[in-house]
């Protein structure tokens, strides 16, 4: 009989599943349990964007795109840059559309990294770039953020990670699962660090219309000297609450864009084309109901806070996209056991710290896309957990 697992590659089958996935999987089974795992909005698409999606099938616009997706699309992403974030891009060769934030960031660490090469991963972080960057061959370099500095990386922690084969700094601010972010002078202080390399940056900005606080968001393409240098990804499924939509899209220069392209023809051709047309919607009137989106959140975002803190857990203030970061080491448990057995004994799913980087251990990721009346009977369940560890 043929062993199959033998002929699997070795790489894949080293790589463990995404922790994200593994308790909100366990409490899809559990009656009565609580999920505040998964990062995807509770909002149901704005009207607006799921009406265009339903007239383009209606006028029977059910064909491939070009590669790099609808004109029209990539002319309104160009011009949301402009407007919101005062960067120019050429439509026609800086731009590309993805099938979610997920492919952009993929396509560009398999375009830039050869085997060997050192790809800075600032941790806590989202799951997918240490795989992605593994599976070109690369090597990840973790940069430890920590809570005393608001989860930031720091200049000082940058430029002592820097080796002659770091190729690629990835900068994921707003920050999944912290929440933190980064200000305008945070990143300058970044971009200084950079100048006079030649290390390119992916600068994942899915988060970047979630921003609370009075400081708006910063591109870091807009940073003096960084666009030459930045691919910037970003997509429709936080903002917009497009998660089942797949939509993302590469903003950068355009030999590396030409070459994402290259990749994403042969492997996707190109993205769905309902979604492509309910993103121009998406782009052209739908900004209100992003405000009115972030508005909720924020009061989410403010109420789990007090929440945790009420309870006795540290909780660093986020302000950008929709999670909380609670400490939980004064249970004594690791972040593994405790989020097993408040399942077990809450029927409450979270995410343990350590899904985002060995440096999450003494952390929980609790997500507030969720409606306040989950959020409150979690957190009263969360509470009673805690009380009776905390004894």
């Amino acid at each position: 009989m043929m062993d199959v697992n033998s002929l699997l590659s070795p790489v894949v089958k080293s790589m463990p599943p995404s922790g994200i996935r593994k308790f909100f999987d366990l409490a899809a089974e559990m009656k009565d349990a609580i999920s505040l795992g998964v990062g995807e909005p509770d909002f149901a698409t704005p009207w607006a964007i799921r009406e265009a999606g339903i007239y383009s099938l209606e006028k029977g616009y059910t064909h491939y795109t070009a590669n790099s997706g609808l004109a029209e699309l990539r002319q309104e992403i160009c011009g949301y840059i402009e407007r919101k974030y005062n960067v120019s891009y050429d439509f026609s060769s800086e731009v590309l559309v993805t099938v979610g934030g997920s492919e952009a960031i993929d396509l560009m660490i398999r375009c830039v990294v050869n085997p060997g090469d050192e790809v800075l991963i600032p941790e806590p972080s989202f799951v997918c770039y240490k795989p992605c960057t593994i599976m070109a061959g690369g090597v990840p370099v973790p940069i430890e953020t920590m809570e005393k500095d608001n989860f930031r990386l720091l200049p000082e922690q940058l430029e002592e990670k820097i080796t002659p084969k770091t190729k690629l700094l990835i900068l994921p601010f707003p920050n999944n699962p912290t929440g933190a972010v980064m200000s305008k002078a945070d990143l300058q202080a970044i971009a200084r660090v950079l100048k006079g390399t030649n290390i390119l940056v992916l600068s994942d900005e899915i988060y970047g219309e979630l921003r609370y606080g009075e400081e708006p968001h910063t591109m870091f393409s807009a940073i003096d000297g960084m666009r030459e240098r930045t691919v910037v990804v970003n997509g429709f499924s936080k903002t917009y609450a497009m998660t089942g939509w797949r939509l993302g899209y590469a903003t950068g220069p355009s030999e590396i864009i030409k070459a994402m392209t290259k990749v994403h023809q042969y492997c996707i051709m190109c993205s769905p084309t309902t979604s492509q047309y309910a993103a121009i919607e998406a782009l052209k009137s739908c900004d209100q109901d992003v405000e009115d989106m972030r508005r909720e959140y924020n009061y989410r975002r403010r109420y789990m806070v007090d929440g945790f803190r009420n309870m006795g857990l540290s909780c660093f203030e986020p302000l950008g996209a929709f999670y909380t970061f609670p400490c939980i080491e004064s249970t004594k448990m690791t972040s593994e056991e405790f989020c097993k057995r408040l399942l077990a004994e809450e029927k409450v799913a979270v995410v343990p710290g350590t899904a985002f980087g060995e440096c999450g251990e003494g952390f929980i990721r609790c997500s507030y896309a969720y409606s306040i009346k989950n959020i409150q009977e979690a957190l009263r369940r969360i509470g009673n957990f805690v009380e009776r560890y905390n004894k």
